[in-house]
């Protein structure tokens, strides 16, 4: 089944540590279909994550992509159409090896298009060298998605384990955001997560608190963002 087809359907997906009933102040939706991905929609849910592995030839693409020393970007915004898919690949340092995962980011922006009902998407695929979000935060948008093509994902926090008081800007008197250091969480290579923000209608002071993971000297990062507008 398709991305963009399967995100019709909303299925429960299972939590990373235990059922909802168990504990009813879950706030996160995981599993391994796309039909995850519109719990994001319930009021109660800031990320939802779809568990996916990657194929052989999307992996040899993206390794591609990466197998260069400059630090390349791609930035859209507007409609996910032919000439953003032109220049996604115009972009990338080995365009004859970019077909999988240019299709696989038009694949992603058309899902994203159709779960939110726009036509306007703010798209950027990064290759990072270095964290870019190093501290825990929550955005200010409504929602955003983000998956790693290539090494560590992003790092999120339950509430449980969060102390709002300590985001913003640093000063000596903010106490640390992380309660528990046991209780990060950390998105797989590959996987899709849905984060909402602070910007969504009703989740205000409520945004999903995550943060860049931190990369090894040399450790490459391909980072991708969808933001519908």
């Amino acid at each position: 089944m398709s991305l963009s087809c399967s995100l019709s359907t909303c299925v429960d997906g299972d939590a990373p540590t235990a059922s909802c009933e168990s504990q009813p102040s879950v706030h996160w939706a995981q599993g391994i279909d796309a039909s995850i991905l519109p719990r994001i929609f319930e009021q109660g849910t800031t990320i939802a994550v779809m568990q996916r592995a990657l194929s052989p030839s999307l992996e040899r693409s993206i390794q591609a992509q990466c197998d260069t020393e400059r630090r390349w970007s791609f930035q859209w915004l507007g409609v996910p159409d032919a000439a953003m898919k032109r220049e996604l690949r115009r972009s990338m340092p080995a365009p004859e090896q970019a077909c999988p995962l240019v299709d696989d980011v038009v694949l992603l922006t058309q899902a994203m298009a159709m779960l939110f009902d726009t036509d306007t998407l703010g798209i950027r695929l990064r290759l990072l060298d270095s964290a870019m979000c190093p501290r825990f935060h929550c955005d200010k948008l409504p929602v955003r998605l983000v998956t790693s093509y290539r090494g560590p994902g992003s790092e999120w926090l339950p509430e449980s384990a969060v102390n709002r008081a300590g985001l913003g800007a640093p000063s000596p008197d903010k106490p640390e955001t992380l309660r528990q250091a046991h209780a990060i969480q950390r998105l797989g290579t590959g996987d899709l997560a849905l984060l909402k923000g602070d910007g969504w209608s009703g989740n205000e002071g409520r945004g999903l608190v995550h943060r860049s993971p931190a990369q090894q000297a040399g450790e490459t990062r391909l980072l991708l963002t969808i933001d519908p507008s």
